[in-house]
């Protein structure tokens, strides 16, 4: 067994050995490659990669790599704007059931034997029908098919014109194809390589593929003949390639950031995070100086939700539920547990960066009143010692451990109980959990997303409603949503979804989360965006 205090001095030995093999690949390419290794971007994945095939781009580590390599019709900016990729515009009817989209002529699959030796072809509409068809096709089983629950049709009219007719009208679904699921890939190399196609994909993207040694390392190289330019016509990406490391130990990864061996470092972890920032969320004085701290609003929402058809007392209690939530002060849980980083839920269960969302809609810390509640439930009830069990994970143990100290001061008695992950997640699924901690983090940016979770014909098993919320005027406003082409008058009725939500309490709204990003100062063009994408075609990288 490896003793812990050589684990430092291995990963500096495994990240050296590292660079001298990207450095081999860098070489053995092109001759004059003295500037190279100034050009290679480094971050590491601790939580690995499934796969490189857009249909299961699932989760952040595979969506990650697979933007770098595949492009969609439309792809969403820093804004969270949908703006125009391989397609170059588009048209919606008027009734919100036809989509046409016009495609570029300029865009090239990576040059592979696929398509003949040294060669390659032009993306086409047909490519899309075929991509977009094929997430639902029972034996590729891609995790995406949901995207297309509300496609009739997907047709290519000629090579430029895509149309996507719709069932009924899903004002949401331009944003849902900014998703890596409807990425084009050419049939030829699916043909060939079959589910193989995971570890020898072919896209369009700002950089192919070119090596990847599973669990060790990924390695990706600039496209020469990318179809993206920046703003004064040079040719998009900047960088020479992209390096990605596997070591799942967080502090592992910190240290080498720390060391200059990854030029970036996502998110915020207990085991670091008093080091690198100050209790106010700013960055720690060590690492002003070697370090960009970027911030921003995360499209997640993390909450404790209540399965409302247990027959406990102190869950069908709507008094009771509003208690927990005016019962523990959320910004003083958000200073002493996570440094400041993510921002107190007073609101709905809307995120702030989202139309819809509402900053009066939540619960305020308001112990007085929580008490008052409590007493209410025990008059009404008759039950002198109200109880109850949060089910969590490891990962926000201090959270609940938090809850139950401050909940315990207005009469409620909390329980924690600790589970793992896919034990939680098959639990709260199968309604075996009266109270647990959950976060549900946007697939695309609208607020019809998070709004799902309280439709009634969403119950879990087959939806997210795992709270089992139901009421007529929230699903006739939710079905209203779908047909409203008033844009402003659809976030008017998100608006009021949420409140309903709110004053039945179903769920007790922690906090919003944000997106946190460490570069190095050499680092330039890194965005940050709500949807915690990482794009890597505009980065550059100066020694």
């Amino acid at each position: 067994m490896i003793k812990s205090a050589q684990k430092p001095y291995l990963y500096i030995l495994y990240f050296s050995h590292l660079s001298l093999i990207l450095f081999g690949l860098l070489a053995c390419e092109n001759p004059d490659f003295s500037h190279l290794n100034q050009s290679v971007f480094r971050y590491n994945e601790h939580k690995n990669i499934g796969s490189l095939d857009p249909a299961f781009a699932k989760d952040n580590a595979n969506i990650w790599a697979v933007n770098q390599l595949f492009n969609g019709l439309v792809e969403m900016d820093n804004s969270l704007n949908v703006k125009p990729s391989i397609a170059k515009k588009w048209h919606v009817d008027s009734l919100g059931l036809n989509y046409t989209f016009y495609l570029r002529n300029d865009v090239y699959f990576h040059k592979h034997q696929v398509f003949g030796k040294d060669s390659t072809r032009l993306v086409t509409a047909y490519d899309f029908a075929y991509s977009l068809n094929r997430l639902t096709d029972p034996k590729v089983a891609s995790p995406g098919s949901w995207v297309m629950q509300k496609v009739n049709k997907v047709e290519a009219k000629s090579d430029t014109i895509l149309n996507i007719e719709l069932n009924q009208p899903f004002p949401a679904f331009l944003g849902m194809l900014t998703m890596k699921y409807c990425s084009a890939v050419p049939k030829e190399a699916i043909d060939f390589y079959g589910s193989a196609f995971r570890s020898n994909p072919v896209g369009t993207g700002p950089f192919k593929f070119k090596r990847w040694e599973e669990n060790i390392k990924l390695v990706f190289r600039k496209n020469e003949h990318y179809f993206e330019t920046d703003t004064n016509g040079n040719q998009l990406p900047y960088l020479e390639a992209v390096a990605i490391t596997f070591l799942p130990d967080k502090q592992s990864e910190f240290l080498q950031f720390t060391q200059g061996n990854l030029d970036f470092l996502n998110a915020l972890d207990a085991s670091y995070k008093d080091d690198i920032l100050n209790p106010d969320g700013s960055l720690s004085s060590t690492y002003q100086s070697s370090t960009n701290l970027m911030r921003t609003p995360y499209l997640n929402t993390e909450y404790l939700a209540f399965y409302l058809d247990s027959e406990i007392s102190e869950i069908q209690s709507i008094s009771l539920r509003k208690a927990i939530s005016y019962g523990f002060d959320r910004h003083k849980m958000m200073l002493y547990l996570r440094n400041g980083v993510g921002i107190a839920a007073n609101g709905g269960f809307i995120p702030q960066g989202l139309p819809g969302y509402s900053s009066t809609s939540g619960y305020s810390y308001n112990p007085e009143l929580a008490k008052k509640l409590v007493q209410e439930f025990k008059t009404e009830t008759g039950i002198l010692n109200p109880s109850i069990t949060i089910t969590t994970t490891n990962n926000y143990l201090d959270f609940c451990e938090y809850m139950q100290r401050e909940l315990q001061k207005i009469g409620l008695d909390v329980k924690v109980d600790v589970m793992p992950a896919s034990a939680l997640k098959d639990a709260k699924a199968n309604g075996k959990l009266d109270i647990f901690r959950a976060s549900w983090v946007a697939d695309y940016p609208d607020a019809e997303n998070y709004l799902s979770l309280f439709y009634s014909g969403n119950f879990a098993p087959n939806g997210p409603n795992y709270a089992h919320f139901s009421n007529e005027l929230f699903d006739e406003l939710y079905q209203q949503s779908f047909s409203e082409i008033d844009v402003e008058k659809r976030y008017l009725l998100y608006s009021k979804m949420d409140s309903i939500v709110m004053a039945k309490a179903p769920v007790v709204v922690l906090f919003y989360d944000e997106v946190i990003r460490f570069t190095k100062k050499n680092i330039e063009g890194l965005g940050i965006n709500p949807i915690n994408l990482l794009d890597l075609k505009r980065v550059s990288k100066t020694p």
